[in-house]
């Protein structure tokens, strides 16, 4: 791996604010303590305290913190082709903010990575790849604790939130926006992204996408539909957006994906 920089425990005041509308340019990981708001896929999402992202490196960032202090632990850095294949194996999400019941175990690791950034140690390089790979680890228990808590379904939004999220992926193609939801439910538009957000750790736009996705994977099985029609099925007017959708979600586009399952399966 190679690490850009790091750092442990920053805090800013109420002014602070991160845009890079083409991203850092390199991985970002942050270890979020303080409520905090990012822009994911165009909608402001409000995040709680013990929050965490990774950022891949051309994904547009922008956050602070949620009218308040912001604090966190940040790395900016480039996994090798071995930490890829370990994050994409372990399920970690990349440009979703994923809440954690506790940060303190991820926050003490980046913090000994820090440590062995700036020391003179002999085999700091090899300590921190170790690290990596224990950071990568944890968070991906962490986020199973999280899921597995429970806490999320004492809110008596509960219901309304899991009728909203299978409403998504029944009916992708839908043409899905914030207000129409909130109205659905009687909520407001921050309220509804709010309490999305904190019940699955992800935001309604970034489900929507995945929604739509997953169904297209499962249309593109089927040679007789063409790739265009596949665009429209899944809520796409466009093609070409569709193309870039995709490619972005599996790192294949839509034609060889096709490709590859009919060969593989034929």
């Amino acid at each position: 791996m190679r690490m850009d920089d790091i750092g442990y425990n920053h805090k800013h005041d109420k002014t602070f604010v991160i845009d890079r509308p083409n991203g850092a340019g390199d991985w970002l990981i942050l270890a979020v303590k303080t409520k905090s708001v990012f822009r994911i896929e165009g909608e402001d999402v409000h995040a709680p305290a013990n929050s965490f992202i990774i950022f891949t490196p051309e994904y547009p960032e922008y956050y602070h913190g949620d009218d308040g202090e912001y604090t966190d632990d940040w790395m900016h850095f480039f996994p090798d082709r071995e930490e890829e294949e370990l994050m994409r194996e372990l399920e970690i999400p990349f440009n979703q903010i994923i809440p954690l019941n506790d940060i303190k175990q991820i926050s003490l690791i980046l913090r000994n990575m820090c440590y062995e950034q700036y020391s003179a140690n002999r085999n700091r390089s090899k300590s921190i790849d170790l690290y990596f790979r224990l950071l990568m680890y944890k968070l991906n228990e962490c986020i199973g604790e999280y899921t597995a808590s429970g806490a999320v379904s004492e809110s008596k939004y509960f219901e309304k939130m899991m009728w909203l999220r299978e409403s998504i992926y029944r009916w992708p193609a839908r043409e899905w926006t914030i207000d129409k939801m909130a109205a659905e439910i009687s909520l407001s538009r921050s309220r509804l992204q709010h309490l999305y957000s904190d019940t699955f750790g992800v935001s309604i736009s970034r489900d929507i996408i995945t929604s739509r996705m997953e169904k297209a994977k499962d249309y593109l099985k089927n040679p007789e539909l063409s790739i265009n029609e596949i665009s429209q099925l899944v809520g796409y007017s466009t093609p070409s957006y569709f193309n870039r959708q995709f490619k972005a979600a599996f790192g294949e586009t839509p034609t060889q994906y096709r490709e590859r399952y009919l060969t593989t399966t034929y």
